[in-house]
């Protein structure tokens, strides 16, 4: 089932879907807000600081139904701002793993102190929930109940919710795209760790941010994979050559994709690299940053 912008529709029992009006080649049809429950319900991801999207949802409540807990994927601007409105509108908390920043590997952290941050679908700096999450706890209210996992890889602070044998997936894993992996937010690393991690749960359906459900996981999660590992080997290929820039090897690599795309595209590369430096592959001169030239080791 298509979703219609402003329209909230149920997905399953316990599970609604109402879709943010925010577009773009970055964000497909729009955020997908989730509402867990009935009664007294918890939703996930109220999108960008829309207060339009914010009326479209507490209108498409059920009569008598109140928001208890609000749960945020990640700190991106097309996700979390909305948060803040809905707190302010309802009195329901805020939840998630931790500020934007929470989550980030050694080398990430070292990246960003050094102000190689950017790229991206934009980070919401100043996201600040105010109940912190902890991977692998249970949020039970009324007749819902949630897993939180840690999911990180398109963005540090990432979960995802599991609902039984169904997962909500944010932005690490999407039907209609491979996801944006900018460091110092995203981390290749840990986005091939969080799909081995919900390989193993063997979920029935994927809810994930943008998009429809994904009905076939297994061969969804392995075809992302596969995506991957041909695109670090097409780095690995044109290194062989000689070294380069992440710039020259995006538009090196990236023949079909259109001209806006390619900053993004060159967030990916710049991705690849830092996690094939971490693997000792490539070495980075003068240092490790998205400007350097790379060369194999």
């Amino acid at each position: 089932m298509a979703a219609t912008e402003g329209k909230m529709e149920e997905l399953q029992p316990g599970l609604r879907r109402i879709l943010a009006p925010n577009p773009s080649p970055m964000t497909y049809t729009g955020t997908c807000t989730y509402v867990i429950g009935t009664g007294e319900v918890a939703v996930v991801d109220p999108g960008p600081a829309d207060p339009a999207h914010l009326q479209a949802l507490l209108d498409a409540l059920a009569s008598g139904e109140r928001v208890s807990h609000i749960l945020v994927t990640h700190a991106h601007l097309d996700h979390s701002p909305g948060a803040r409105l809905l707190a302010e509108a309802t009195g329901a908390p805020i939840l998630a793993f931790g500020p934007p920043e929470a989550g980030r590997a050694p080398v990430m952290a070292e990246l960003a102190a050094r102000g190689h941050a950017g790229g991206g679908e934009g980070v919401d700096h100043a996201f600040d929930p105010d109940i912190l999450i902890e991977d692998g706890e249970t949020l039970s209210h009324g007749d819902w109940s949630l897993t939180a996992l840690h999911t990180p890889g398109h963005f540090c602070n990432h979960l995802s919710f599991a609902m039984g044998d169904a997962l909500l997936t944010g932005d690490v894993v999407m039907g209609w795209s491979s996801t944006l992996i900018s460091p110092p937010d995203g981390d290749l690393g840990d986005y091939y760790r969080s799909l081995a991690r919900i390989e193993a749960l063997r979920p029935r359906i994927l809810y994930p941010g943008h998009g429809e459900p994904v009905t076939d996981p297994q061969t969804l999660i392995a075809s992302q994979r596969a995506h991957r590992d041909a695109r670090t080997a097409q780095i690995r290929s044109a290194l062989a050559e000689r070294p380069a820039t992440p710039q020259t090897l995006t538009r090196a690599i990236y023949t079909d994709v259109p001209a806006a795309l390619l900053p993004a595209a060159e967030r990916n590369v710049f991705a690849h690299l830092v996690e094939m430096s971490v693997q000792n592959e490539v070495i980075a001169a003068p240092d490790l940053r998205p400007e350097a030239l790379f060369s194999l080791t």
